[in-house]
């Protein structure tokens, strides 16, 4: 019996240990392939965040430029830049035309228009995400 198994010893010829290393080689394989997956995939979700952030603010120059009520019919008005440079905004408020607003109870035709009025912003973000946003609206108010 002894002699036996130790034949046996020598008739393996190392095949567990090669199927062992392919099988090691294919599990690094996939484990590298994963990580490069989840990277790449982190970078897309940080680009779009930048991209979401530069869009907030963008509409936020656009809210200042409405809350301020800081607009003309005569020059433009321009809300500047901020000093932030990875959250920045910047806004111009342009008179466009007005029209004759329709007679009602209260007043007559011709009495009142409407001074329409575009906003133009544009937002930065992280890594220079940029977003550009454009809002129109009108005030009314009493004829010139």
């Amino acid at each position: 019996m002894t002699q036996h198994s130790i034949g046996l010893r020598g008739a393996q010829s190392g095949a567990t240990l090669i199927v062992g290393l392919v099988l090691l080689l294919v599990l690094t394989v996939l484990g590298v392939s994963g990580m490069n997956t989840a990277t790449m995939q982190i970078t897309m979700a940080a680009n779009t965040q930048f991209q979401e952030d530069a869009f907030q603010q963008s509409e936020d120059a656009i809210d200042i430029a409405l809350g301020t009520r800081d607009y003309s019919t005569d020059i433009p008005h321009i809300l500047d830049w901020t000093a932030d440079p990875d959250f920045n905004r910047h806004a111009v408020t342009t008179y466009r035309w007005n029209t004759p607003v329709p007679a009602g109870r209260a007043f007559s035709l011709g009495e009142f228009d409407a001074f329409h009025f575009d906003v133009q912003s544009l937002g930065r973000g992280p890594r220079n995400a940029t977003a550009q946003t454009t809002q129109s609206f009108y005030i009314v108010g009493r004829s010139l």
